[in-house]
């Protein structure tokens, strides 16, 4: 009877431990009292993954159309925040372009227009310890894209390797986020920022909130790319986040050079109104119209607008962008006190070899006799000069059609980016990088595009097989790259043992970080080539 008993209780005790076992080795854990936190609205619980305690749509603001962000309401009951939050409602997406769908994989989420929300991954919550938080601004211009957007952007990676709290953020875009109400009562004064003032306002829940989720709300970086490094730029450009982060990271998204004068920014609200035939005084009833009808009488109001000025003699490119509206915006970025703003902010910035050039591929029977003639009709009796050096700024160049695909006004613009920066007496460091790498898959056709850097700064190559072909040199480089990210994020310097050494951008060193399979250091690596093809091309 004894001995039976032992064997029953040893038998019980192994299959507790066997449970406890399995418990412990799931992937996804999730439940009452699991991954719990709160915040100043709040509880929020979320859930464990391979360790990681995410949380994904979380609200940090709420607002009626057109008006400033205001904090949500609060909630008595803990919130469950397991899956996304909506995305800003956009243009609907109908055809794709198979090829790069594949590769891109995109996530369109579902859309509403409170869409105010954001995600976390960390490794603990309420532990005391500091981490760095990295506040991700996804791309798409002004217009659209989402936290959710592109595989890349999943923050667990991120936060496992580098034990930093990592946030994504959606916000208002487009007609929702950028019409210039403001000539129509106080109630619309600040609406041709509001996207922006979203952004802000989240920043404003990273300071409030981010210590629950075991971050440093004084060590906050924020990086973007694409449209996302232009909301980087706009965010070092307002008084009204200054103070919220620490450093920046700018990823092929140095374009805003200037935000939209008001008298402009006015003149597409009243086109928008005229075209849907309301005087001035029915601007509410704006509050209330379907989005597809908003969105689509905006685009004629941009169009009619940017026709007018071109009649004008003023070829003004009119579109969904920051207003320098005297308030969020006092200043353009090129102005001395706009810079000012953004002075002690460590900044890394940099670009992809071929950006959107990959889009446009290149004729498979291409040969040189061919690229040369194509070359010729650019940039004419310098066609020579530009091909020797192409070879000088990338001597691995062999295939005809290399000579072809390289970008270079997302380049030249983040090397002005740097140079104004770099260039203010006692300002920050900034860092520059230029990511080479050339991708494997689908014949090579995607080499180093646009966005195909942001798989290497997550850490998530996995999750990006079909972009980045998933092989070793994929992990290899983005060990590199991520722990470069993860140490700017820490420090404001990307230094790490896996690169070469690292000095600070300046104007005279133009001192350049190429990412590919074996990263170097290079100081001005293709200023003779941006000269000739920026003077020539035609």
């Amino acid at each position: 009877m004894i001995r039976k008993i032992t064997v029953l209780t040893l038998a019980a005790v192994c299959l507790l431990k066997a449970s406890a076992f399995c418990q412990s080795d799931d992937a996804i854990k999730a439940g009452e009292g699991i991954a719990v936190t709160a915040t100043t609205n709040g509880k929020v619980k979320g859930y464990l993954h391979n360790n990681i305690f995410t949380f994904k749509g979380i609200p940090y603001a709420q607002s009626e159309r057109f008006t400033a962000p205001q904090k949500p309401k609060p909630w008595t009951d803990v919130r469950s925040s397991m899956t996304y939050g909506p995305v800003c409602p956009t243009d609907p997406t109908t055809t794709v372009n198979d090829p790069f769908e594949f590769a891109f994989n995109h996530n369109l989420g579902y859309s509403n227009e409170h869409c105010q929300t954001l995600n976390v991954w960390t490794q603990k919550l309420n532990d005391g310890k500091k981490r760095p938080v990295m506040v991700w601004l996804h791309g798409g211009g002004f217009t659209a894209g989402s936290s959710i957007e592109l595989p890349s952007y999943d923050g667990e990676n991120l936060a496992k390797k580098g034990d930093v709290v990592l946030v994504s953020v959606n916000h208002r875009l487009n007609v929702l986020g950028f019409l210039d109400l403001s000539a129509y009562g106080e109630k619309y004064k600040n609406s041709g920022n509001a996207g922006l003032a979203d952004l802000v306002a989240a920043l404003q829940w990273v300071k409030d909130n981010i210590a629950q989720f075991g971050g440093d709300p004084n060590n906050v970086t924020i990086f973007g790319q694409s449209g996302g490094g232009g909301k980087v730029t706009c965010m070092m450009n307002t008084p009204a986040a200054k103070g919220l982060f620490n450093k920046a990271i700018v990823e092929s998204g140095s374009y805003i050079t200037s935000f939209t004068d008001k008298a402009v920014s006015q003149k597409v609200a009243a086109a928008l109104l005229a075209e849907l035939h309301l005087q001035p005084a029915q601007v509410d009833s704006l509050q209330k119209i379907p989005y597809e009808t908003l969105n689509t009488a905006s685009k004629k109001a941009i169009a009619k607008v940017s026709a007018d000025l071109k009649k004008d003699g003023q070829p003004v490119n009119v579109g969904w962008n920051a207003v320098l509206d005297g308030e969020m915006f006092p200043y353009q970025p090129s102005d001395a006190k706009a810079m000012e703003l953004g002075k002690n902010i460590p900044l890394l910035v940099g670009t992809t070899k071929n950006e959107f050039a990959a889009f446009a591929p290149t004729p498979k029977d291409l040969t040189m006799d061919k690229a040369k003639a194509t070359l010729s009709k650019r940039y004419g009796a310098n066609t020579d000069a530009y091909i020797t050096a192409v070879k000088e700024a990338y001597p691995n160049t062999n295939k005809p059609s290399e000579y072809l695909d390289i970008e270079f006004g997302f380049r030249s613009l983040a090397i002005k980016q740097a140079d104004q920066k770099s260039g203010l007496a006692g300002a920050a460091p900034v860092y520059m990088y230029l990511f080479t790498w050339q991708s494997p898959v689908n014949d090579g056709m995607y080499k180093a595009m646009h966005c195909m850097d942001i798989a290497f700064q997550f850490d998530n190559i996995k999750r990006c097989e079909e972009m980045t072909g998933g092989g070793k040199d994929a992990y290899a480089l983005a060990s590199k790259i991520s722990s470069a990210w993860i140490n700017f994020a820490k420090t404001g310097n990307p230094n790490t043992p896996s690169l070469p050494k690292w000095p600070a951008y300046t104007t005279a060193n133009g001192a350049t970080m190429i990412l590919d399979i074996k990263p170097e250091l290079r100081n001005h690596p293709d200023a003779a080539l941006l000269k000739i093809a920026l003077a020539t091309a035609r």
